[in-house]
């Protein structure tokens, strides 16, 4: 390449915005890590989790699901025509938890403590130690899932082929991993019904968060395929390119049906609470929007799309699912906690916060597109020509 088509690579938008938001994000970190959550942080013993909680993780969590849906959907149930949105869905989902951990050693006061429960004798019993627990092993699980991806591209075809004869083993780990810790991040908000509006806290929070994780997950698998397609359509073979079609309408449809589910046992939730006058206040038309506007409203969306082999309709209900998704964790784990309080008590996000979670997406945006670029992730690698 000449200097000038190099210059014309690297100085995109893209890259000029993820540098500056790098850059400015390091001094942050760095401030965290030398003086403490204190210096860039507004959290307090009343307010200990923030938004690197019910952002970074909770939403994080959920919005990494694609990989462990897509997974079982082709690998376990035999849906080989969407086996081309396996290695994208697997690679989010391995950044995403990858970035869910990177985004814990900011929030936690001691970071160097995070892997403690796996080494001292201690809290066990706790819904907490079990997250920590299924979600480090999951990603284990999600970089092994990934590897065979990597492997080809060093070479390495003996390691490869070993990896990929544990595929079923790995997804059967993976599915039966994501069930215990999407639902037991729900489980964790059980323990605080004085904090958490009545509305949104049920004893059926760890069925919300696991229903809810699998529509985001389909949601996410569109989403990631429109990107992919509008960004890195040079990087698509034709069988890529085909097949996201078929994904657009098969993940339309099962998100359909899913969100269906989730709309039903929302409501048994809210009559089991019988907290049905609480609708018509403050909280309760917040309640609604969500309910009505996020979840029934791209239900349909789905539903129409998928009938009238419409995909524009289908990607702009998966943009909004996932929207869906983010509003539902930060009401359980910011707007609607500590509802009691008075608003000089409530927690609110300093901008270095926000500065860090932008910071650590963007690293994993900048991860995905080099892996993507140089990867045999949007195309089959020419030495295994039918084997993905």
């Amino acid at each position: 390449m000449s200097d000038q088509a190099v210059k014309k690579s690297l100085f995109t938008p893209f890259n000029i915005i993820a540098a500056l938001i790098i850059l400015g994000g390091i001094p942050i970190a760095i401030m965290r890590f030398t003086q403490g959550l204190g210096a860039v942080t507004n959290l307090d013993h009343t307010n200990p989790w923030g938004i690197w909680i019910g952002f970074d993780l909770l939403t994080g969590v959920a919005l990494a699901a694609g990989g462990y849906v897509t997974a079982a959907a082709v690998e376990l149930f035999g849906m080989k025509k969407f086996h081309a949105a396996v290695r994208p869905a697997i690679l989010t989902g391995f950044l995403g938890y990858s970035l869910v951990v990177f985004a814990l050693l900011f929030d936690v006061g001691r970071p160097w403590r995070l892997p403690y429960p796996f080494m001292v004798n201690q809290g066990v019993t706790s819904i907490m130690f079990e997250v920590g627990a299924c979600v480090g092993l999951y990603l284990t699980v999600l970089f092994l899932e990934f590897s065979p991806a990597a492997l080809e591209w060093l070479g390495l075809k003996k390691i490869r082929k070993v990896v990929v004869r544990l595929t079923i083993l790995l997804t059967v780990f993976g599915v039966v991993l994501s069930t215990l810790h999407q639902s037991s991040l729900g489980a964790m908000y059980l323990i605080v019904p004085s904090k958490l509006h009545p509305l949104w806290y049920s004893s059926y929070l760890p069925v919300f968060f696991f229903v809810s994780s699998i529509a985001a997950g389909l949601s996410m698998v569109i989403f990631e395929s429109t990107m992919s397609h509008r960004n890195f359509h040079d990087k698509m073979d034709a069988h890529h390119i085909e097949a996201s079609r078929h994904v657009t309408f098969g993940f339309g449809r099962a998100a359909a049906l899913v969100l269906a589910g989730y709309f039903a046992v929302k409501v048994f939730g809210l009559a089991l609470g019988n907290h049905w006058d609480l609708l018509f206040t403050g909280y309760g038309f917040w309640y609604q929007l969500e309910l009505i506007g996020f979840v029934a409203f791209p239900c349909f969306l789905y539903a129409l799309g998928v009938r009238d082999k419409n995909a524009k309709i289908i990607k702009f209900a998966a943009f909004w699912t996932v929207l869906g998704i983010v509003l539902n964790r930060l009401n359980i784990s910011f707007f609607c906690f500590n509802y009691h309080l008075p608003a000089s008590e409530r927690y609110t996000p300093h901008w270095m916060e926000i500065g860090i979670s932008l910071f650590v997406i963007t690293i994993g945006l900048v991860v995905y597109k080099f892996i993507v670029t140089k990867m045999p992730i949007l195309h089959q690698h020419p030495d295994y020509p039918e084997e993905h």
